[in-house]
């Protein structure tokens, strides 16, 4: 990336080791992170022994130090920084939160003065042109201390929760967890982020452990029609015999067999042929617009569905798209455009007439000039973006797609047909619904025919896999037909009735993609999109963090991910640890408090609360938690809890419990 903007400035100087040196410029680059926060031994190499005496820690003042490994690096760039004849810095690190932490880490242990005059990069892709805007558009680094702020103090949140629970925690109960599973040793590992999400798969998997199935029955009449039948559902609505009868299942089935047959017998009594008269009849279109651009949870969950990959495979792969030019800045919550980038987007469309596939879309939104409004329309709103605007193709860095491999491939592609849908109409529906009557029952019948299809050609919809409205049309054009030109008033007669039995369901587990939008949404899994998009405020962690959070818990072995299925399950470990943490610190395991302390530092980024006052609060809270641990003496009482999680897992002959295979993956 360094070499990228060494290029666009036309910076011809000779490669040196560690950075790239011209007559009057120098670009060098950090190596991911450089420097981190000390361990607590740096502070008191007493404190490397874990003890409940010395808890909680909270330093007045934060040491850090150079990553092991990167020292060279960090060698040349604190002496570039410091060069008497470098007057002016720019800093061009990723432009979001962690992107600002990794520099000012830097500036921090390297010294360098404030009389030199440091200038903040914010761009969105990696373009020619967006380099040289962001360069010439550089603000003062000082305008982004807020975000600095909010970036250390999530550093030191994730510390101190990290260091004083994991340790009081692990002093506490780990020699139970360790003797209990069979193990030598065991360390309790508990984050801020990290345990909420563990506490969210542990509670899903106990609700489907204790979900008791039933059975319903329903009540649907095939009504004739032209050249064949349609469906009608009996519903118990206000008027029926029915209405809130202890009998019903919901409005729309019964308990037991016996009562909807029971119901068809009142139906058919008294008649050769049963008859239904239109009591309402409601016909109206209906327009399906294109969906909101991507942000990354809205990739990483598309991507986990369609192509099995899991979140953290589709954020390297966007970042690969993004280094290589081809996508814009991947790590956004933002799912629309600033209205900037609106006015210049007719440039993305015309450089995807480069891929054979799109050319045709893309073609036609040019030659329509359907992108020439699209400023005013749901996709472009300002208030909406952050710190970047949606995951788009760049139209550029096309030279590179015939290298991707297969996956890389089809995550650009699903990124491109996204956006190429935007500029175009909404898919149309013509919708027909009927009420019908039967002896004062009611019965609901509805028609959904396609009519446009709209941008639905242009969208993952053409991969096949992804279900939709139109996908198979239940009925013949002769009956459609007819059914439209229905009036009220009119008989229908029912060739018969039938009883439907269903089973209710127990609910889903997540999977890595469903898991990232419930983190997305502060713990619930919002699956409505439109809804999704309504819904305001902070998730848990963040978008350039879920995926890591993830993969750390099945690293940690506390989850199990399922590779081929991307289904998500604990491990029996996973839960004894979710035990541990009920039983000791439980409000680590409540998504609402968790996304509480991420919208905190939100406050922090944009002025409305200063460091001190949230370090105050995080200082009181890890205190009190602490103080509270120490005072337990509960272990025994969690055997009993550890025994109902073990009958669910299965004993090797080595001793060590793992997942029951009966189990079903999802």
């Amino acid at each position: 990336m360094a070499r990228e903007f060494a290029k666009a400035l036309k910076i011809n100087g000779g490669s040196r080791d560690g950075y790239i040196e011209s007559e009057d410029s120098i670009v060098t680059w950090c190596v991911g992170h450089l420097v981190t926060m000390s361990y607590p031994d740096a502070y008191d190499p007493a404190l490397k022994k874990w003890s409940l005496e010395t808890l909680p820690f909270l330093p007045k003042e934060y040491k850090y130090e150079v990553l092991d490994g990167v020292s060279k690096q960090f060698g040349i760039v604190k002496g570039l920084l410091n060069r008497e004849d470098v007057g002016c810095i720019y800093v061009c690190t990723d432009s979001g939160r962690e992107g600002e932490y990794i520099y000012r880490l830097v500036d921090r242990m390297a010294e360098v003065p404030d009389s030199k005059d440091k200038r903040r990069v914010w761009i969105d892709s990696q373009t020619e042109e967006e380099i040289l805007r962001g360069i010439k558009e550089a603000k003062n680094l000082h305008e982004y201390d807020n975000l600095c702020a909010s970036a250390y103090l999530r550093a030191k949140e994730d510390y101190l929760m990290g260091i004083n629970f994991s340790r009081l925690l692990s002093l506490k109960y780990s020699y139970t967890v360790k003797n209990y599973l069979g193990k030598d040793k065991c360390v309790i590992s508990v984050g801020r982020v990290m345990t909420c999400v563990l506490g969210m798969i542990v509670r899903r998997e106990r609700e489907i452990r204790q979900f008791v199935k039933s059975s319903f029955y329903r009540v649907v009449a095939n009504v004739e029609l032209a050249d064949g039948t349609f469906e009608a559902e009996w519903k118990a609505v206000e008027g029926s015999r029915y209405y809130n009868s202890p009998l019903l299942y919901k409005e729309n089935g019964f308990n037991k067999e016996e009562d909807a047959k029971a119901l068809i017998d009142f139906f058919k009594e008294g008649c050769d042929k049963v008859t239904l008269t239109i009591d309402k009849i409601e016909k109206k279109k209906e327009n399906k617009n294109a969906p909101l651009l991507y942000n990354l949870a809205e990739l990483q969950n598309d991507c986990s569905r369609l192509f099995k990959i899991s979140p953290d495979q589709t954020l390297q792969i966007a970042q690969e798209l993004y280094e290589k030019k081809m996508v814009t800045y991947p790590r956004t919550d933002a799912r629309v455009l600033s209205t900037a980038v609106s006015k210049e987007i007719y440039k993305n469309i015309s450089g995807l007439k480069n891929i054979a596939a799109m050319r045709e879309y893309a073609s036609h939104i040019l030659e329509s000039g359907s992108y020439k409004n699209i400023a005013k329309t749901r996709y472009v709103n300002d208030k909406q973006i952050t710190d970047h605007y949606a995951i788009i193709p760049t139209g550029q860095g096309l030279n590179a797609y015939a290298g991707l491999n297969d996956t890389a491939k089809k995550v650009y592609e699903i990124i491109v047909r996204r956006f190429l849908s935007i500029f175009y109409p909404p898919a149309s529906y013509n919708k027909l619904t009927l009420t019908l009557d039967c002896k004062g029952e009611k019965l609901f019948a509805n028609f959904k025919v396609l009519t446009d299809p709209g941008y639905l050609p242009v969208t993952v919809y053409s991969f096949g896999k992804q279900k939709e409205d139109e996908d198979k049309e239940k009925y013949s054009a002769l009956m459609v037909e007819a059914a439209m030109n229905l009036k009220k008033g009119m008989n229908l007669t029912v060739d018969k009735f039938e009883i439907k039995e269903g089973e209710t369901s127990p609910p889903k587990r997540y999977s890595s993609g469903t898991l990232i939008l419930a983190m997305e949404n502060a713990g619930q899994l919002i699956e409505d999109e439109e809804l999704r998009a309504q819904i305001k405020g902070s998730g848990i962690g963040t978008s350039a963090t879920r995926a890591e959070i993830i993969k750390k818990l099945v690293g940690n072995k506390y989850l199990s991910l399922n590779k081929k299925t991307q289904i998500i399950t604990p491990t029996l470990m996973g839960e004894m640890i979710h035990d541990v943490v009920a039983f000791s610190i439980k409000s680590l395991l409540n998504p609402e408090l968790t996304a509480s302390w991420e919208k905190g530092l939100s406050y922090v980024a944009e002025g409305s609360i200063t460091e001190d006052e949230y370090m105050v609060k995080l200082e009181d809270y890890i205190t009190k938690r602490t103080d509270a641990v120490k005072g337990l003496n509960n272990q025994y009482q969690l055997r009993t809890y550890f025994d109902y999680a073990a009958q669910f897992y299965k004993k090797e002959n080595n001793g060590k419990k793992t997942k029951n295979s009966k189990k079903k993956e999802g």
